[in-house]
């Protein structure tokens, strides 16, 4: 049976979600303000950029999917972890991909009020003092994690 991601919030089942992080150049991570007109968490900061993954999409497929269509950017990122997220709406399985993006992206202002580059220790800072969504603040920790990890 295939559902909307909004029945499947409402029902409290289990869907898909694909996020990216994105990096510049210099390494400085992408933060953008969610509109105010989006049915979910309008206004708040996120730290990755992406949404639900379509019946036979990959999650790599749907994050790509998801930085064309909020920032008009078209890069393949790289799927880096999976996690069962049961912070935000419902639980949701969480693909937290990472990609090198341009530092000028053409940001859908539907889906993006504003948005910045900052440093992480400028980010660190941020998500202590900034309203951001219950994933940013999950899949930025396990992102961090991850990280450490591999060095």
């Amino acid at each position: 049976m295939v559902v909307s991601r909004r029945q499947a919030i409402r029902e409290g089942w289990l869907h898909q979600v694909a996020v990216t992080v994105c990096r510049d150049e210099r390494g400085r991570i992408l933060v953008h303000q969610r509109s105010e007109q989006l049915s979910r968490f309008p206004g708040l900061y996120e730290v990755v950029v992406g949404g639900a993954v379509d019946v036979g999409e990959s999650y790599e497929q749907a994050a790509a999917r998801g930085l064309a269509e909020e920032l008009g950017i078209r890069v393949l990122p790289r799927l880096l972890f999976t996690f069962l997220n049961r912070s935000g709406l419902s639980p949701h399985w969480l693909g937290v991909h990472e990609a090198v993006v341009p530092d000028t992206v053409a940001a859908d202002p539907a889906e993006v009020a504003w948005h910045d580059w900052l440093t992480e220790p400028e980010l660190r800072s941020a998500l202590l003092e900034w309203r951001f969504t219950p994933d940013s603040h999950e899949a930025f920790s396990r992102y961090l994690a991850f990280r450490t990890a591999q060095s």
